[in-house]
């Protein structure tokens, strides 16, 4: 794809084939995540790919924030943990930039995905403390966020719909709304 197809194409995906990722795939999608900037060039960032289908399945069961949401990543071939040492980005602002340097490359690693046709979903309504458990993460490792990454399903599942309309993530605003030049103006 062109780059700017993926972009505009990128969507979050809820439900995935039962297809595996080939290896030279996931492996652009790490080169991906090691080439991303960051705060002084620190890479704090740590992913766990999680291929084992009993450990997805207890991620799917166990760490959602409410009830079972995450449920629909039980499918998936592969879930991707982003994780954080906060202890080594820094601080500007009164912003920790583990977070920043996180999401930058998780993003680089899902745009690189979508563009091989893989879909993910980031997750961020997630119990921290139940991830932590269930893949033995240390205390002083954040986690970001993580996503289900497989080829997504042509149809739709009735949750997959549910969700799509309660976000509302395909309304997007206006570029006026959200851009400003020289001086805040919104």
């Amino acid at each position: 794809m062109e780059f700017d197809e993926v972009i505009i194409s990128r969507k979050s995906v809820r439900s995935f084939l039962d297809r595996e990722i080939p290896e030279e795939i996931l492996n652009e999608m790490m080169e991906a995540v090691r080439l991303s900037p960051s705060f002084q060039n620190k890479q704090c960032w740590r992913f766990i790919v999680v291929k084992d289908k009993k450990i997805i399945k207890d991620l799917a069961l166990r760490s959602g924030m409410i009830s079972k949401v995450n449920f629909f990543i039980k499918d998936a071939p592969i879930v991707i943990v982003a994780c954080a040492d906060p202890a080594k980005s820094g601080m500007m602002n009164n912003q920790n930039y583990y977070l920043v340097d996180t999401a930058i490359a998780f993003q680089q690693m899902m745009l690189t995905a979508w563009n091989s046709g893989i879909g993910s979903c980031w997750l961020a309504a997630f119990n921290e403390q139940k991830v932590r458990e269930i893949l033995d993460i240390p205390n002083n490792i954040r986690v970001v966020a993580f996503s289900p990454f497989g080829y997504p399903k042509k149809k739709k599942t009735l949750y997959e719909k549910a969700v799509k309309t309660i976000a509302q993530s395909k309304k997007r605003k206006d570029i006026k709304k959200i851009v400003c030049f020289d001086k805040w103006s919104f």
